[in-house]
């Protein structure tokens, strides 16, 4: 292995832990937000959407590269973001956090899958048997959470997995990871314009100074700042590695209750960490066994 491979390497292995952190720390924010009714959906979605956008934004003007022209994301990646974040906020209202993490994981991984395989990418036997194995890990994970959904809440959250499968694809594509995430929240502005008309006509508003406090971190840092972190570690991804790694995620959000809520760490943890860790291994060895260098 070169110098320059084992750079990239490391490169995408810091960027992922820090987005996947950040993905479990932006669960545990909504889920205090809006489980604890600190703040309704919309206003969270608005207030941590355009915090996002401006901590992007002033990241990009202080931290951006001045002789690049920027790449300024895309009109579909906006949706998509759009998409997450609003059916993600009102899912949560009604779905236990092991149901919503099952069907939101669960449509990341079908979508990103579907996808790959109609774009011609074919999955090899190791990448299918990670793939399965990680799954498994993260269903017995969060299985004794699952209760049966609601219907709205199933369709909201299947829309948040769908949104998100198809934002990480087109995050992999991104040669400027800051610049295009920046972009992608300003590009949504729109979105958030007709939400915010649409809290304000209903009235329909629940605001404290700690729902707004969590929507803000949620949006500037783990938001923002996580998923400009993603775009870059997606460069050294495959589809299907960029969708497997991300079972971690209750992992790391069941770990940070060891440490922060003196938890005590359950087999049921140990296994599952150990199933997910395991098919982690066996996609990506799947991946770099099969395909040279240079091909999807």
């Amino acid at each position: 292995m070169t110098g320059q491979a084992t750079t990239l390497y490391l490169k995408t292995f810091l960027f992922t832990v820090f987005a996947l952190t950040a993905f479990a720390s932006n669960s545990v924010l909504c889920r205090l937000a809006l489980g604890g009714q600190a703040i309704d959906a919309s206003s969270f979605t608005v207030v941590r959407l355009l915090s996002g956008c401006v901590m992007l934004l002033a990241v990009l003007k202080f931290f951006g590269n001045k002789k690049i022209l920027p790449l300024r994301g895309s009109w579909k990646a906006s949706a998509m973001l759009f998409l997450y974040a609003v059916t993600f906020s009102f899912a949560y209202i009604t779905l236990d956090t092991g149901t919503g993490a099952l069907i939101l994981f669960g449509s990341v991984q079908m979508t990103i899958i579907i996808i790959s395989v109609i774009s011609g990418d074919k999955l090899q036997f190791l990448e299918w048997a990670g793939l399965l194995t990680a799954f498994s890990g993260f269903v017995y994970l969060v299985l004794p959470g699952v209760s049966t959904p609601s219907f709205s809440g199933f369709i909201l959250m299947s829309a948040a997995g769908i949104g998100w499968g198809i934002y990480t694809l087109i995050g992999r594509g991104s040669e400027n990871p800051l610049s295009d995430t920046a972009w992608n929240f300003t590009r949504a502005l729109p979105f958030f314009i007709v939400i915010a008309l649409i809290v304000f006509f209903t009235k329909d508003i629940r605001l404290s100074q700690k729902g707004v406090i969590l929507a803000i971190i949620s949006g500037a840092i783990t938001s923002g700042i996580g998923y400009a972190v993603w775009y870059a570690a997606l460069g050294g991804l495959s589809a299907i590695q960029a969708g497997v790694v991300q079972l971690l995620v209750p992992v790391i959000a069941a770990l940070g209750g060891v440490v922060f809520v003196s938890e005590e760490i359950s087999m049921r943890l140990v296994v599952s960490a150990l199933l997910i860790l395991g098919g982690i291994t066996l996609a990506v060895l799947g991946r770099n066994c099969f395909f040279k260098p240079g091909k999807v």
